[in-house]
């Protein structure tokens, strides 16, 4: 069997149920798909599991990477991608496990043949005025804008860094990429009032388990992704006295919120990742559709 992928948005209790299908099998190790526990100097800020959390199961691609070095989509797969073959050549089962959506697509149906970020002319872009960073996108690629989700900047930048790296339109990167076939998927789904009650209550206790020293500690100067961490801001806000803790907690919960629901949207576009309720009996239920598929 290849990879299982074990997705959803962020606070929805993904790693547990990863862990708890690990020990269920017995021979399986877990590869994170996250973009940003990568750092070993973020644990808190980032949800990374703890030792004890790991139940014993082997992690991968957890806090290895130091706060200064770039972890972009491409780069993540590849280091996945070795990991997942020298977990299948001692005979165990890779569990891929994450929420970054396009971390986890270049994992799950391979690499994108788009020219990878850079970061000198990332920073640039990322420093113009949303409305011209728009109006540039149109611009060197009409079609490509106008597939383009032009309110989120993110999307915006990226996708006019692929056009002038690449010095072609969106659509030819979107034609030449032929995604492989990956192996079970399955999207782990709550309620929206019960996962934001739970996104509530992870940013308060990430306050009083340590995310603000933690942030405190870091130095000056981050990497790219490292510097787009959930959250990273609200706190340097915070430390620089311009909110107070108490609007620093909602912040953090509101920007947890919105991440999750963007999460959800991209999910709904993956119907590889069979969506299964996260309850007490979301492993089990995983385990029944692996043996179902075993004996399709």
């Amino acid at each position: 069997m290849g990879p299982i992928f074990i997705l959803g948005p962020t606070g929805c209790g993904k790693s547990k149920v990863a862990v708890e299908l690990a020990q269920r099998l017995g021979c399986a190790e877990i590869v994170s798909a996250d973009a940003y526990q990568v750092y070993r100097a973020m644990p808190i800020l980032t949800a990374a599991p703890t030792e004890a959390e790991r139940g014993g199961v082997p992690h991968h691609l957890i806090g290895n990477l130091d706060v200064s070095e770039n972890n972009d989509a491409a780069t993540h797969a590849r280091r996945a991608q070795a990991c997942i073959a020298d977990i299948q050549a001692r005979g165990a089962i890779p569990i891929i496990t994450g929420g970054s959506g396009l971390y986890v697509k270049f994992i799950s149906h391979g690499i994108s043949p788009a020219p990878p970020s850079d970061p000198a002319l990332r920073a640039e872009l990322m420093a113009l005025p949303a409305a011209e960073a728009v109006r540039r996108l149109q611009a060197a690629d009409p079609e490509g804008a106008a597939a383009t989700n032009l309110q989120n900047p993110r999307y915006v930048v990226r996708n006019l860094e692929i056009v002038l790296l690449g010095g072609k339109p969106l659509s030819y990167w979107r034609n030449n990429w032929q995604p492989q076939a990956c192996g079970p998927g399955f999207n782990l789904v709550r309620e929206v009032t019960e996962l934001d009650s739970r996104i509530a209550a992870r940013a308060e206790q990430m306050l009083q388990n340590g995310a603000i020293a933690e942030v405190a500690a870091l130095p000056r100067e981050l990497s790219p992704t490292a510097e787009k961490t959930l959250g990273l801001t609200l706190i340097r806000d915070y430390l620089a006295g311009t909110t107070t803790r108490s609007e620093l907690t909602a912040a953090l919960a509101l920007a947890t919120r919105q991440y999750a629901k963007r999460q959800r949207t991209w999910l709904r576009r993956e119907p590889w990742a069979t969506p299964i309720p996260c309850n007490s009996t979301a492993a089990e239920s995983i385990l029944r559709s692996l043996s179902a598929l075993r004996q399709a």
